[in-house]
Parts: structure tokens; C-alpha cells; sequence
């Protein structure tokens, strides 16, 4: 007798293909059974409605919210069950107990705990609190340049930058899918493309990835993107251009160009792959967009207070009415803000993308998804963190029509995982590890507004994570099911 049984679904196996009606069969931690199986411990009638692999969230910034959150609540009750960790250039590891990892990453690190200064360790502190869901992780060049180096504004010697690869080297022998920078971010922001060369041609040692946050997604793009591909060419990394966009309205369309130079270089045999998130906003460390001598209007009129340690009463609001009402220039209100005691760990919203922009992204072949959210639930964070997955299947699916269920399902399922290098996951496949999420094509969507971010979506019956069932019908059952995932193995 099978330990779970799933009747009457539609079975959306993950690789593009259409569903077809049958049961899947679970023993332990693995799919045993598709098609016609026997009787189960647990028999759960689907009536109907689509069974797939678990989602995969391929840009998350959950290394801290695994201790803080360890329920994972707003990543599972969309249909994840793993995500990508690390991102940006922002990672736990490495790690040093005696300096504030939270403070150098200005808080996208908030939660993390414990005494670890590796990989290893890390995982084994995370598995300390019974995960909901399964994490993969990047190593940070901003963490690593910060451990080596502080806050300088130099190049690093030869002995720093023989450290940093240590660093690098370390967390990828131990498991880590990869190398990623956040190169609009301190301290990353100060170095050049030789050093970030150096450092991801340690993931090639390991046919790992160099994934970016590309050093201007606004007016300089294009020529980011040149860097970017660059950087993966010379290091000989399977490069990933996280959260694709273009910022600001005058660059509103550029996708086209950029998305040109990624065909062009695929066609000359580089490996180059993307994600986007659903959203017109984009969040992030406030402090790191303006120039605090010489704020940006313009920029300061589309931002959104998400969170806000120094003025909790301005989390939720447009920066516009706080000024407004502080009778203040934008510009003052910025300053205001950002030199506040912990002004500095503020974290905003910015509408800064068009939503033609989404729909070119997401047509794109291959083209994954990411949340970028960051589990900062104190505040008013962005919808993201609680919405992307259904949004993808609500909105761009069922209501316009820019991906096939089939497509979109794929795209967040076997194409991340193979991507990522996640072992036997990704795909309805006997033998694969039971990651399931069991959903309703039909009204699958997220609630989680701007007004109300932290609202779990409708749609998400069930969610299976290695073989337990850890959401179902919109309760978690605080089953901890969730692995730390090492890079194909």
C-alpha cells in the first residue's frame, strides 16, 4: 500500500507536455507510481484539478527568512517548494560570527543565526528548524568582497583576491549552484569586470553559474549586458541574468535590445539564461538608488515605503505623500529617510517597469521565474513574496494568454531545475522526489496587493514537499519536509 495516492488529477508532468488524466502514487520521499496504482495510506481526490512539480522560485533572498520563517508560509502557499538562495550578490555564506552580516547587506540577510562560517554549516543550522521547503544556494560576491575587503573603494591585491576565491571555491565544493553578483550594489559596485572574472571562474571549475544583478538595468543596460556576457564568456560560466527589466520610462522597450544581444550570443553557443518577476515595481536596499548629495526626483516620485526601521508609520506609503505632508521636497524626504538611524536598512518600491516589458520577457524561450521578494514581513513588503506564481497563472496565463499552461508550468518547473542542477526534481517522473503542488487552472491567482501584500493566494490546494504534505487547503501542517539541496548531486 502507497504511503499517498493523488486520484482524478490532471497530470502536468513538467516538460511541456499536455495533461493527462491519471493517479500518482507516493512512497517516502519519491513519486512511485503514475498512471493506474494501487490503494494508499492517504488518498486525496483531486476532482480534476492539475497535479505538477513543485514551483521553483529560481531569485529568492530567503538565506535569512529559512531562520526566521522557517514555515516558509508565503513561498508555499503559492505552489513552491524550492527556492534559490543567495542571490544578488547578498549570500549567508561565507560567514564571519563576529561581524553583522545583517548590516553589510543592509538587512536582505535579516534572520540569519547560529555560528556557521561555511556551506556546510549553514545547511546543517538551517536543518536545526525543520524547513518547510528545500533551499539551493549561490555564494555572494558583495558578501565575500565585504568579508575580504569592508567597504573599500579599490581594486583588491592579489593576495585579497586569492582569498576571495577561497571563499568562492569552498562554498561550491561543498554544494553551492553557483556564483552571483549584485553589481549596483556596495560593496560589488566598486569593482571591475576582471575581478568578477576571476571569482566566477571558480563556478567553472564546477560547471556552475555566474548569476548577476547587472551593474545598471536603466539608462546603461545594453552595456551592462554586454558585461554580463562577458564576464560569463571569459570565466566560462553558464551565465543567468537575473530579474530582467528595464528601469525607468525613457528606457521602456530596451528588453527587445537586450534580449537580442542574449539570441545573439546563445546563437555563437554561449550558455545565457533569464528570469522576471510578474510585477511592474521592483524592491531593494533604497539607499543603494540615490545619489544622497544629489537625490533623484524622478526616482523619488514612483518610490513606495515598504519597510522602514526608522519610521514605522511611513511603511506602506508613497514617498510623495510623505514629503507632502512633512512639507518637504522630494529630495529633503529622501535624505530624511535614508540618514535616519537605520535609514540605511530601509527597503522601498519602486514602479519603475512596463508592463509591455513583462509580457516581451515572458515570451522569451526558456525565460524562468523569480520573486526577488524579500521576507521582510515587519513592514509592507512587496507583493511578490506572496503572489508570483499564481499571478504567472492567473494573470499572463489563463486571463491573457502569453504562455500555455503547459509552457508556464514547464518554465517553472523542469527548466529551473535542470538549470539549477537539481537532482531528480522538477518533473512527474517515477523515482524523482515527491515535490507536488496540486492547483485549479481555473481560479488560481494572487491576492496580495500593494495596499495588502502579505495575503496568500486562492487556487493552491495542495502542496507535497519530499513525499509530506505541507499545505493543504490553505493550511500548513508545519511538517518540516523541506532539504538543503547541493548543486547536481
Amino acid at each position: 500500500m502507497h504511503d499517498l495516492v493523488f486520484r482524478n488529477v490532471q497530470l502536468m508532468d513538467g516538460t511541456g507536455s499536455e495533461p493527462v488524466a491519471g493517479d500518482l502514487a507516493v512512497d517516502a520521499d519519491r513519486i512511485s507510481a503514475i498512471g493506474d496504482v494501487g490503494d494508499g495510506k492517504h488518498e486525496i481526490d483531486g476532482q480534476g484539478a492539475m497535479l505538477s512539480p513543485g514551483f521553483i522560485d529560481t531569485h529568492a533572498h530567503d538565506d535569512g527568512a529559512f531562520f526566521r520563517h522557517p514555515g516558509m508560509e508565503f513561498k508555499l502557499a503559492q505552489g513552491v517548494t524550492t527556492v534559490v538562495s543567495g542571490n544578488c550578490g547578498f549570500s549567508a555564506i561565507p560567514a564571519d560570527p563576529a561581524r553583522d552580516s545583517v548590516a553589510a547587506s543592509g538587512g536582505i540577510l535579516a534572520g540569519l543565526e547560529g555560528e556557521f562560517t561555511d556551506l556546510a554549516g549553514y545547511f546543517d543550522a538551517v536543518m536545526q528548524h525543520g524547513p518547510a521547503i528545500n533551499n539551493m544556494m549561490l555564494v555572494g560576491h558583495n558578501t565575500v568582497r565585504s568579508i575580504v575587503m569592508g567597504n573599500e573603494r579599490r581594486a583588491p591585491t592579489a593576495v585579497e583576491l586569492l582569498e576571495m576565491r577561497g571563499h568562492v571555491a569552498r562554498a561550491l565544493e561543498q554544494g553551492a549552484c553557483g556564483f552571483s553578483s549584485g553589481l549596483i550594489y556596495r560593496p560589488g559596485r566598486y569593482s571591475e569586470t576582471d575581478e568578477v572574472i576571476e571569482l566566477a571562474s571558480e563556478a567553472a571549475v564546477h560547471d556552475a553559474l555566474y548569476t548577476t544583478h547587472m551593474r545598471n538595468e536603466g539608462d546603461g543596460l545594453l552595456g551592462a549586458v554586454d558585461e554580463a556576457l562577458e564576464i560569463g564568456r571569459e570565466s566560462g560560466t553558464h551565465l543567468h541574468i537575473s530579474h530582467h527589466k528595464a528601469a525607468g520610462k525613457p528606457n521602456w522597450g530596451k528588453v527587445k535590445d537586450s534580449l537580442a544581444k542574449v539570441n545573439e550570443a546563445l546563437e555563437a553557443g554561449q550558455r545565457v539564461t533569464l528570469d522576471v518577476y510578474p510585477y511592474t515595481a521592483g524592491s531593494g536596499r533604497m539607499i543603494e538608488y540615490f545619489n544622497l548629495d544629489r537625490p533623484s526626483p524622478e526616482l523619488a516620485e514612483v518610490i513606495r515605503i515598504a519597510s522602514c526601521p526608522a519610521f514605522r508609520d511611513y511603511e506602506g506609503r508613497m514617498l510623495k505623500d510623505i514629503a507632502a505632508e512633512k512639507d518637504m521636497t522630494l529630495e529633503e524626504a529622501v535624505v530624511h529617510v535614508l540618514t535616519a538611524p537605520k535609514g540605511d536598512r530601509t527597503i522601498c518600491i519602486q514602479f519603475i517597469i512596463d508592463e509591455a516589458d513583462i509580457t516581451t520577457n515572458l515570451r522569451f524561450p526558456d525565460m524562468m521565474v523569480g520573486s526577488d521578494g524579500i521576507p521582510d514581513l515587519n513592514g509592507k513588503p512587496h507583493p511578490r513574496l506572496f503572489g508570483t506564481f499564481p499571478r504567472v497563472l492567473g494573470k499572463y496565463v489563463r486571463e491573457e494568454g502569453v504562455l500555455s499552461l503547459p509552457e508556464a508550468v514547464r518554465r517553472m518547473t523542469s527548466v529551473s531545475a535542470r538549470t539549477f542542477g537539481m537532482t531528480d526534481r522538477g518533473v512527474l517522473k517515477e523515482g524523482c522526489f515527491a515535490d507536488l503542488v496540486l492547483f485549479d487552472p481555473g481560479v488560481v491567482r494572487d491576492e496580495a496587493t500593494y495596499d495588502d501584500p502579505k495575503l496568500e493566494p486562492t487556487g493552491i490546494q495542495y502542496v507535497v514537499v519530499n513525499g509530506s504534505i505541507a499545505y493543504e487547503q490553505g493550511r500548513h501542517t508545519g511538517c518540516g519536509s523541506g532539504q538543503m539541496l547541493r548543486f547536481r548531486r
